[in-house]
Order: structure tokens, then sequence, then C-alpha cells
């Protein structure tokens, strides 16, 4: 099952015809673009645990691992925004046969914000003599909540550099029938009219530093929503451009203690403002998918120092977890009506299984064995298979809300201390009556 997503995905001769297509000044002799890739989602996944083992387990490696941690480590950034584009769409048409609900009917939405690498080992000669942490880069990701994929991407080989200019090209191929919510970080003026010159709609939480108003509206009467109220108003900045303000009045402060939220918004009026402050709330989608891609996938992998590889890891791990994602909308489909109602399949339990299976499939089904299955038939072909899994071995296991506990100051030495974990226990039992 996982393979045959895998292969519709990430096909060999597919990823080796998008790097014909969108290379620069990379080339091919013996050692195929494929073949990284191949490499680089074995350890992604979890099958194998470095780069180094996956390339000494491989049996017909046409280079040196000297000569391939070179290949990766030029890597083109295009490189990486196609394979996420491309693989996107090759299984956009499975997912919407599964069956995908619309969050806003009639829009596509597309949720963006920036993943930060973790700091990585410092290997290169260049940093061995730094004290400071290596940040290898940070990629902006455009994520669509309804098909739960990751359907572009914007590496950025500088750590540094901003997130409002490494948007814009993800802007401008953005569509007209399209809702971008972003972060305060991304309320500025250019993102903004970036969206406009395209046509696309924008809901973007306001910044304390945002662009300058010209006008502003009459408030309009406050409508009661699950969370608070919400009103809006029209605002006018420069250019001339006209956009809805929507404030957001909770009934208890977010986490941050921030008791009232402003977006801005240029959606129609067809469009209510229930609906716009909802939109927003759904933002966290890709605050969750970051942490999935974190905990399931290994997504920052600490041996790879330079950015470019770094960013390939982070990309293979997007690649993954579209795969997983589908797999995951496959068996949730295919038990939809043997199980109760808002039952959930787990990626992580669906990862765990194929790390301990995936090693047997290879000996006892090679890949010259495995069936063809058309694109048009890919989707019932893996619902047919998803009803082989058990499904409490996947299900998800929903935890409760989070008790808060109070924050005491102690001292140094008591916060340093330890105990015998046998004697608190045997103590704690002498205390019962």
């Amino acid at each position: 099952m996982a393979k045959l997503a895998l292969e519709q995905a990430i096909a060999p001769e597919w990823v080796d015809q998008v790097f014909e297509e969108h290379r620069q000044r990379q080339y091919s002799r013996e050692l195929l673009f494929s073949t990284i890739v191949k490499l680089m989602s074995l350890v992604s996944l979890g099958l194998k645990p470095s780069l180094h083992a996956a390339a000494r387990q491989l049996e017909d490696l046409p280079v040196s691992l000297a000569a391939l941690y070179d290949k990766i480590s030029r890597t083109e950034p295009a490189l990486l925004r196609a394979l996420v584009t491309g693989s996107a769409q090759r299984l956009a048409p499975t997912i919407k046969e599964l069956g995908c609900p619309a969050m806003l009917p009639g829009w596509q939405v597309r949720v963006v914000d920036g993943s930060h690498l973790a700091s990585t080992e410092k290997r290169l000669g260049a940093l061995r003599q730094e004290r400071g942490a290596a940040r290898p880069g940070f990629s902006v990701v455009v994520y669509d909540p309804d098909l739960d994929q990751v359907v572009d991407l914007q590496p950025c080989e500088d750590a540094y550099a901003s997130e409002r200019v490494c948007v814009l090209p993800l802007l401008a191929d953005a569509k007209a029938n399209q809702v971008w919510i972003a972060d305060r970080l991304y309320c500025t003026l250019p993102v903004m009219e970036a969206c406009e010159q395209v046509k696309t709609s924008f809901v973007i939480r306001q910044q304390a530093k945002h662009p300058r108003l010209i006008q502003e509206g009459e408030w309009q009467a406050p409508m009661p929503v699950a969370t608070g109220t919400v009103r809006e108003q029209t605002i006018e900045v420069k250019g001339g451009h006209q956009w809805r303000r929507i404030e957001l009045t909770l009934h208890s402060p977010n986490d941050s203690g921030d008791s009232s939220l402003l977006f801005w918004s240029n959606l129609p009026q067809s469009v209510s403002v229930q609906q716009i402050a909802d939109l927003y709330r759904r933002r966290w989608s890709i605050e969750g998918m970051f942490l999935r891609l974190e905990a399931i996938l290994e997504s920052e992998i600490e041996t790879l120092g330079s950015p470019r590889a770094a960013l390939l890891g982070f990309t293979t791990a997007v690649l993954a977890y579209n795969v997983l994602a589908l797999l995951k909308r496959s068996v949730e489909q295919a038990h939809r009506e043997t199980q109760p109602e808002g039952w959930e399949a787990s990626i992580y339990h669906l990862a765990i299984q194929i790390r301990s299976g995936y090693e047997g499939m290879q000996i006892a089904l090679p890949s010259e064995y495995m069936p063809v299955v058309p694109v048009e038939n890919l989707a019932q072909h893996l619902l047919e298979l998803a009803r082989n899994i058990l499904p409490k071995q996947v299900a998800k296991s929903p935890r409760g809300p989070k008790v808060s506990k109070p924050k005491t100051w102690v001292q140094g030495t008591a916060v340093n201390a330890h105990v015998s974990t046998d004697r608190v226990i045997k103590a704690a039992k002498k205390k019962r009556p």
C-alpha cells in the first residue's frame, strides 16, 4: 500500500524528468537524481538510521560515498520546489476521489508559514571554529488543509533571510479561487499587494506595525461566534486598496494573553465575517502538520550541515508526509462504515507499520514484480488494501485538555538535585492510610 503510493508520488522516471526540466548547473552522469531522492526517503521515513547507512545497503550505487554527499550538498532549491508541487499534483486526483470535505465551499484554502530547521552538527570545516549554533536554513511552506497536503514550498539557504520576501515567489503562482491564510508576520503591504496582483484572496492577522491606514470606516454591530464576538469595518491603505478588517473578541484570553485578534482580508462580502474568523482558527492546522513532520518523520537531519543537503532532507520528509496523509485518508474511508463517527487513523501508527513491514516486503516482492496500477484505479486499489488493516492498530488516541499547573519558584540547588525513584515510591506507600 505504501509502495503503491510512493510510486505514484515520486516515481523514479518522473523524478529524473523533473530534474532535467528544472536543473540549472547540475547534471547527471552515473548518479541519477531519483537515486538520491530514494535514499533520502528511506532516511526520512525512518527505514534507515542515516544517509550513510542507506547508501551502504544499496547494491548498485554507481559512485563513491564522497561523490554522493557532494551531489546532495549541491541540490538546487528550484528542484526541491518542483518536486513538492509536482508530487502534490500527482496525488491530488486520488485524494479527491477518496473524498475530502471543503473548509470553505467554492474556495481552495492555502495556509502559509515558515519552518526553520534545527541546528546541525558542525562537521563542515568552516563551522568548526564557530561557537554559535549552525542554522542550515528554512522553508516557507504552503499547506492545503482540505487535502492534508503540502502543495508548495520555497526553500531558503540563508537562515537569516526574511520570510516575507521568500513568500513572494509562492504568491506569484496563486490562483483567483484561492484564499491564503497567514500569521501577522506576513501583514505587510508587499505581501497583500502580491495577492491583489494575481486576484487571490487573503486572511492575515494584523501586527502592531501594520501598514498605515489612510481611512477607516465605521465598525458594524458585533455578531456572536463560538469563541466570542466578531465585528468588521472597511479600511483603505496606500495604493487605493480597500479591504476588510475583522476584530474577534474572545471570551477568554488565548495562550499568548490576547483577548482580541484583528484580521485583514480582501474576501468578498459573500463570505461572512463569522466564516473569516473561523477560517483563521484553522490556521493552526499547519502547526499540527509541522509537529507531525518533526515527531514522526526525520525532517531535520543533524548530520547534514550543508544548507542544500539539509533542505533536501526536509523536502523528502514533506514528500513522505504527503504519502502518509494519503494512506491515512484511505484507511479512514475504508473503515468509515464500521467505525464510529469521528474515528481517525493515526499517521504515527501508520508509519510504525510501514517501518516494521517494509524490509520484508522488499524481499518478498521486489520492485520489478510490483503490479502496475493505473492512476485512475489507484484510489480503489488503496481502499481494497486498506480494508486489510485492523482499525484498532492504527486508531488515533486523542488526548484530553491540558491541566494547567502553577509555576512556583525554587532554589537552583533543588532544581539540579536528584532522588532515588525506588526510595520515593516506598516512602509514598508508607504514608498511605
